[in-house]
């Protein structure tokens, strides 16, 4: 089966190239923008024989024959490249828009052109402010926040989309599936040397500071809850997807998320400067990372708004696909740090 991932080198894209290559049965090919001279998470997978990487921007008006083509030549399409972090749907709302929705929506055109079948990342965010105890694919109103915010623009681009993949579905014979992913995390989901904060997602942010000795901000009151999921359950819930034994996610809508971690924003950064203590070599001043309480208007800005409670159901994915998530959250935590420790360790040794 031949895949097509457009952005690779992004978090849940790398980790997805990885899981398929180490199948025979899967051949990858991976887009993304990449400078030859830094150093890229592709690049631990660029010389697998199963692994083809084509370096351009797909924002190019230049490529669109070179996309066309690629979706020709694969059977599976997945659209991964995205901006998907709420500093930015503030600070860039129309390049959110164009990427997000703009681009995406010519790949799913692409998808439906070629008769292919499409695995689309939707995301939690289309729920927006309901007040559902657990949110249910099928049945959960997704209630969007005023125009003026411009938080909102990311969830209203991806559910736009969904509602045009449906009706492709619906109308023109399009075979896919959605999933929504709820907080996935580990390490690569954000570059975790950033020194600039809101630049990173919570997850990251948060271990960044640790790292670096540096405050941890929690936005408002930080009770914000939301569940986390270790990304290698994640992978292994989107492998069935693709897989599709006996066509068991054919055209269905999936949660991918894990309820039992329910954490709030504040819980989570104490989870995380607790663990951190187990690791002493990474930290440069552990002393220094306090929790520091912020207005949402001073760390995102006036047109970002939250919500204060995000809770998916997977029955439907548990009943369809065999699937269960096992990490906890503290797991996930230590998990994240061990990688980051042995990253450092390599980087002292080509040092020395």
């Amino acid at each position: 089966m031949k895949i097509l991932i457009t952005g690779v080198n992004g978090f849940i894209g790398n980790w997805l190239a990885r899981a398929l290559l180490k199948d025979k049965s899967f051949n990858v090919t991976g887009i993304d923008i990449k400078d030859f001279n830094l150093t890229h998470p592709v690049d631990e997978i660029i010389s697998n024989p199963r692994f083809i990487f084509q370096n351009f921007d797909l924002l190019d008006e230049n490529n669109k024959t070179s996309l066309d083509t690629l979706v020709a030549e694969h059977d599976v399409i997945i659209p991964l490249a995205a901006i998907a972090n709420p500093y930015l749907y503030i600070k860039q709302p129309l390049k959110v828009f164009e990427l997000d929705f703009e681009h995406n929506l010519a790949m799913i055109k692409l998808a439906n052109k070629h008769h292919k079948r499409l695995i689309f990342p939707s995301t939690s965010e289309v729920y927006g402010m309901s007040e559902d105890a657990q949110f249910d694919e099928d049945s959960t109103k997704l209630v969007m926040g005023p125009v003026q915010k411009m938080r909102w623009i990311y969830a209203s681009s991806k559910q736009l989309l969904d509602r045009v993949i449906c009706a492709y579905g619906l109308h023109e014979g399009l075979s896919y599936t959605l999933f929504r992913p709820f907080n996935w995390i580990g390490p690569r989901l954000d570059n975790i040397d950033s020194q600039s904060e809101g630049e990173s997602r919570a997850f990251t942010q948060f271990m960044s500071n640790v790292i670096q000795g540096k405050p941890i901000c929690i936005v408002n009151d930080g009770l914000q809850r939301r569940t986390f999921i270790y990304i290698e359950d994640a992978i292994d819930a989107l492998l069935r997807i693709i897989k599709n034994e006996n066509q068991c996610a054919h055209n269905q809508i999936y949660n991918i998320g894990n309820p039992k971690n329910d954490l709030s924003i504040y819980e989570l950064a104490q989870a995380m400067i607790q663990h951190a203590q187990g690791f002493p070599e990474l930290l440069k001043d552990s002393s220094l990372c306090k929790l520091e309480m912020v207005h949402s208007d001073d760390y995102f800005g006036q047109s970002y708004e939250d919500v204060s409670r995000r809770m998916p159901s997977i029955k439907k994915a548990k009943k369809d696909l065999g699937w269960q998530p096992e990490t906890s959250v503290s797991d996930a935590i230590v998990k994240t740090f061990q990688f980051y420790k042995e990253c450092s360790l390599k980087e002292q040794k080509k040092i020395n």
